[in-house]
């Protein structure tokens, strides 16, 4: 613990005396302005997205439809088996748990030695700290199983659009996302770095000439649109995760509390413009077109939540009711938006070329879905999970745009779209998540502007 606190604090200091003055203009110098293939500016988004949407969209997600996700944390990682278990709950395997032996190996100690080096005694605590912090709370109450197998039950009587594998998984649980905060886990190293060096290098669309994969966009050479909008979509979620766990960072930690807050060092560390190369306002730039996108498609989707058929069923009418009023309050909000984006440049071009593209949207994107099995951390790899769900259901309504405006109105004819309540859930969380991370820009900049002070 104490090497985690000097720690902290040495970046701090490191921080406060280089160029503290333009802390803020390294990190924010690129996000203001008018985002690329698009004809919204940053500073519209803010506005819109802090005095408006924020607020209606923490009230909805709060609710008990939107704060249980059923996901299976057990699926093997299907690309390698040669990881760590440091970051899991039950990272320990008797006598000896992994983290023990990963830390025997790296300074070349017999296990049977009765002594450790400081170095591995400060490498065990780094991870059983992050086996503490990436721990999922699974605890439910008896009455709220029973209330979600009736959810379910009411869910099934309607044609699913397309079978979700965590759904119908044996070994999947409901999660209750209020107690699993999406934050600072001590899921960090190699086992981190090779998840999204996976995704950029070997799942996502990449231009010829970026040759580090966490230096998204270096040049958009080789790239049409379509290409450099899925690569930019990745890239803003990557930076939205960053800023949650800079966000919700642990401070400290005693025998009473741990103290949660914003990390200013870590920020820097990941969006700095001279700390990354140049690369850490793009991230963020990214971040907002990743917004554009999810913010279309909930205004895409409103005609699917106006039917009189559709409840957000809890079994509870009169909660009900009201939840799906601000949940259509929320939607006509988005649609409001003056300045959308127009995706009516993705696959406009020769037909069959269009159709070929739109399907390696899908692959890929299903490709980056099952990496999140290879998150070691669990609490990671459920905000992981849904996540990526929650973008490729914001992905599949923009793709989806006739199927959605010929739905009948009427409640005895399925219409050809569907969305699964699953989708639902994993939809307006993701976009709760990227919501929240455009509203934690504000405070980082409060913060960097007072390291002048």
């Amino acid at each position: 613990m104490k090497s985690f606190i000097l720690l902290a604090l040495s970046l701090t200091s490191v921080h406060m005396t280089t160029a503290a003055g333009s802390a803020a203009h390294r990190c924010f110098c690129q996000v203001t302005g008018t985002l690329d293939d698009c004809a919204c500016d940053v500073e519209t988004i803010d506005r819109f997205n802090n005095k408006e949407i924020f607020p209606k969209l923490q009230k909805l997600l709060s609710s008990d439809y939107f704060r249980f996700y059923k996901v299976n944390l057990n699926n093997p990682c299907p690309f390698w088996t040669d990881h760590s278990q440091c970051g899991l709950k039950y990272c320990a395997v008797k006598p000896c748990t992994p983290c023990i032996s990963h830390v025997l190996l790296l300074v070349g100690v017999d296990y049977f030695s009765s002594q450790y080096s400081e170095a591995a005694s400060q490498d065990l605590e780094e991870c059983e700290k992050a086996e503490k912090l990436g721990a999922v709370n699974g605890s439910l109450s008896d009455e709220t199983r029973q209330a979600l197998q009736e959810w379910k039950k009411h869910d099934d009587e309607s044609d699913r659009f397309c079978m979700l594998d965590d759904v119908d998984s044996p070994e999947s649980q409901y999660v209750d996302l209020l107690l699993n905060p999406e934050r600072f886990t001590g899921y960090k190293g190699p086992e981190a770095w090779r998840i999204w060096n996976s995704i950029y290098e070997e799942n996502c669309f990449k231009p010829y000439s970026v040759k580090r994969p966490l230096n998204p966009l270096a040049s958009n050479s080789g790239l049409c649109v379509e290409k450099r909008a899925f690569f930019r979509l990745i890239s803003g979620l990557h930076a939205s995760i960053n800023i949650h766990l800079s966000a919700r960072y642990l401070l400290d930690e005693n025998w009473f509390e741990m103290k949660w807050g914003h990390n200013v060092s870590e920020f820097q560390l990941r969006f700095d413009k001279e700390l990354t190369e140049g690369e850490g306002p793009k991230r963020l730039r990214n971040l907002y077109f990743l917004y554009l996108i999810e913010l279309r498609a909930l205004a895409k989707i409103l005609p699917y939540f106006e039917r009189p058929a559709f409840h957000l069923y809890t079994g509870q009418p009169t909660e009900d009711n009201e939840k799906k009023k601000l949940l259509l309050e929320l939607l006509h909000m988005a649609k409001s938006f003056p300045l959308h984006f127009d995706e009516t440049a993705l696959f406009a071009g020769n037909k069959k070329e269009a159709i070929k593209l739109k399907e390696d949207f899908k692959l890929t994107f299903k490709n980056i879905s099952r990496v999140m099995d290879c998150v070691e951390c669990f609490k990671c790899r459920l905000w992981g999970k849904l996540q990526t769900q929650g973008l490729g259901t914001a992905l599949k309504i923009l793709f989806s745009e006739r199927q959605i405006e010929a739905m009948p109105n009427t409640s005895n004819t399925n219409p050809s779209f569907q969305l699964s309540r699953q989708e639902i859930v994993s939809l307006f969380n993701a976009f709760g998540r990227i919501s929240t991370s455009v509203r934690e820009l504000d405070n980082f900049r409060s913060l960097l502007s007072n390291l002048k002070q």
